[in-house]
């Protein structure tokens, strides 16, 4: 895969210098490019690595010297990381699942693939689904009945796909996604001493120990357009409504969106965030890595959890929140700075108890 500097910029709609005739074959770090590679450079402390390596050409910042840096021609940028996006696109090769359908592959009669479908050895295609055009299906992945997914998607191998999942144009199913799991839900026959618990803020009321019953999960997942869902992540499958994820929400790796929950458009969920059932997510937020959201909460568009933030109670639109339990970003600070002044905090007060107690003797 080579393509020319005059190439990439064209196709990104960015500003090249130089000599754009120069080609490459990929992109690489400043510190160890080759001279058949771009050196992606995002700022100036990126840049400075050039004169490691032996690029030619770079992705640099706009104004950038960039024959300051010894380059034979550059790719300029108002915000590089943001035109990493289309360079990296450019150049990625993806996994090479082949195209048509491998022979091993299982697919119900009744299930409507349109004609160029690719699907992957050893998947299974369950009654009454359907994918639209240009879908990839890699290998070894599962969809479930009923289950309907729009163009132009991309489930990589092993992921889940449950029955009667629906999803928009473009979804991508990393490695080992499910979607569509039974929710977790289950009840006893009496109330429970998690039940009294949170009544009482704590006193389980002499509860005897019970069993738990299964609450099916009747609903399915319904995802917008261009969805993407973390390798190992989880989104479960609703009671009685299904669980919605927005169009244009991202979802990192090894998170948990648990039954019911409705998710707004383009949010994104870190690594490792966990969101309790029926909880509400507006638009526009973004949950930070190991960040938790407990369950019937209402958190507003636009709100920022900093990783491994906590939120026990619903959060109003616009507020960054940090800590645990979840406060404005502000408030958490100041606590943070009021815990570290602690130690000092109680020798001061050690160091006036013995002067106190030795005035108390002289008297």
């Amino acid at each position: 895969m080579r393509h020319t500097i005059a190439e990439i910029a064209r196709a990104t709609g960015l500003d090249a210098v130089g000599d754009g005739s120069i080609a490459v074959v990929g992109v690489a770090e400043p510190a160890d490019c080759p001279p058949d590679r771009l050196a992606i450079a995002l700022k100036p402390a990126f840049a400075e690595q050039l004169g490691q390596g032996g690029a030619r050409v770079a992705l640099l910042w706009e104004g950038a010297d960039w024959q300051g840096f010894g380059l034979e021609a550059a790719i300029l940028a108002k915000r590089p990381r943001y035109a990493l996006s289309g360079v990296s696109a450019a150049f990625d090769p993806g996994q090479g699942y082949g195209p048509g359908v491998h022979e091993s592959a299982v697919i119900d009669p009744s299930a409507k693939l349109a004609p160029d479908v690719a699907v992957g050895p050893f998947t299974m295609i369950g009654a009454e689904v359907e994918i639209g055009a240009g879908s990839v299906i890699g290998p070894q992945v599962f969809i479930g009945r009923g289950a309907r997914i729009g163009a132009g998607a991309l489930i990589h191998a092993g992921a889940r796909i449950g029955a009667g999942v629906t999803a928009g144009d473009r979804l991508i199913a990393q490695f080992n996604a499910v979607i569509g799991s039974d929710g977790f839900s289950f009840v006893t026959p009496e109330v429970s001493g998690v039940e009294r618990a949170r009544e009482s803020l704590g006193d389980q009321g002499g509860t005897e120990a019970q069993s738990w019953a299964r609450i099916h999960s009747l609903g399915a997942v319904t995802l917008g357009h261009d969805v993407e869902v973390g390798a190992n992540s989880s989104i479960d499958r609703g009671t009685v409504r299904d669980t919605a994820i927005g169009t244009g929400t991202k979802i990192d790796n090894n998170v948990q969106v648990g039954h019911n929950v409705v998710i707004g458009q383009h949010c994104l969920l870190c690594g490792l965030v966990g969101i309790g059932g029926s909880t509400v997510i507006g638009d526009h937020s973004v949950l930070g890595g190991a960040s938790g959201v407990a369950d019937n909460l209402r958190i507003g568009a636009r709100v920022i959890l900093g990783g491994g933030t906590i939120a026990l109670s619903n959060v109003p639109e616009g507020r960054v929140m940090m800590g645990y339990p979840a406060m404005k970003m502000d408030q958490n600070i100041e606590v943070y700075k009021g815990l570290r002044r602690l130690p000092r905090l109680f020798r001061d007060v050690a160091a006036l108890r013995k002067a106190v107690s030795k005035s108390s003797g002289n008297d």
